[in-house]
């Protein structure tokens, strides 16, 4: 990476979500979850620019006031009045598909911060950080952290943990867009009533499954609490998790609210194997869980 601070560009990489448990509404409006995130060898491209005005370049068809990257510039803007009269040109290179439960956009916040804290010199703390991005979207903080948590709350409680392995997967999203507050409206229309729990012990045990390279046990403990219900409007994503298993796939589940579906496979070429055999109108993507900062 370039050390000259007026431009070089920034890695914004996806998640999954190995688990994700929901327990219920919470009074601020947002949903208490703990799942187990890590961070994949997929990425979107940042590159930061000096500039006299607030410039934002991508391809999307994401209206201004939406994009996250937008919005993460005008809050920093807004926060720290000696920068009033800077600006930045923003050019984003997308690779991680939007609305695919791969947080992307999340990421790309997440980036953007650590991009403006260091072409604006505003020094900010890693605790600055991420109270900054948990005001702008419930994963930005994680992808502000180390490549893998446990994450709690609404997502702005991250505690890291250490996974030894890179596990390669594949990543298969249909042709079709799953809304998260959608999924979590349905969830809680079925959850109504519903005793709220899970086995405190059930996220270290995932944990040491992953670091015991436990496959076949690993595939018994598979949870995802919105899974059933994007299944039940999108059959689809079912379909997805039943052929990556008969292409030899140990381990498979949607991430986050969909529709990306994540097969892991115990061998690269078994991956690139599997990739072969989707229809051409999916996305399909090879990819490495990340064990390491970058």
């Amino acid at each position: 990476m370039p050390s000259d601070n007026s431009s070089f560009v920034l890695k914004a990489p996806a998640k999954i979500n190995w688990f994700l448990i929901v327990n219920g509404l919470r009074g601020d409006g947002y949903h208490e979850i703990i799942s187990l995130m890590q961070t994949v060898s997929l990425y979107d491209e940042i590159r930061f620019e000096e500039s006299e005005d607030i410039e934002i370049i991508t391809d999307t068809d994401i209206p201004l006031k939406d994009n996250l990257i937008y919005k993460t510039v005008d809050l920093l803007k807004r926060s720290f009045g000696h920068i009033k009269s800077q600006g930045v040109r923003i050019t984003l290179k997308k690779d991680i598909p939007i609305a695919a439960g791969l947080g992307g956009g999340s990421s790309d916040a997440a980036t953007t911060i650590m991009g403006l804290n260091r072409l604006w010199g505003l020094n900010l703390s890693p605790e600055d950080m991420m109270n900054t991005g948990a005001s702008i979207g419930s994963d930005v903080p994680f992808f502000l952290g180390s490549p893998a948590a446990i994450v709690k709350g609404r997502g702005e409680d991250v505690n890291p943990v250490k996974l030894r392995h890179s596990y390669p997967l594949l990543l298969v999203k249909p042709p079709i867009r799953v809304k998260t507050a959608w999924a979590y409206s349905e969830f809680d229309k079925i959850s109504r009533g519903r005793k709220e729990g899970h086995d405190p012990d059930y996220p270290s045990l995932f944990v040491k499954l992953l670091n015991d390279r436990a496959g076949s046990d690993l595939h018994d403990y598979a949870r995802n609490d919105l899974e059933g219900i994007v299944i039940k409007r999108f059959p689809e994503i079912g379909e997805i998790k039943e052929m990556l298993k008969k292409l030899g796939a140990f381990f498979t589940i949607m991430s986050g609210s969909g529709p990306t579906v994540i097969g892991i496979f115990d061998s690269i070429e078994k991956t690139s194997q599997a990739m072969k055999a989707f229809p051409e109108d999916y996305w399909c993507r090879m990819a490495l869980t990340v064990v390491r900062e970058p």
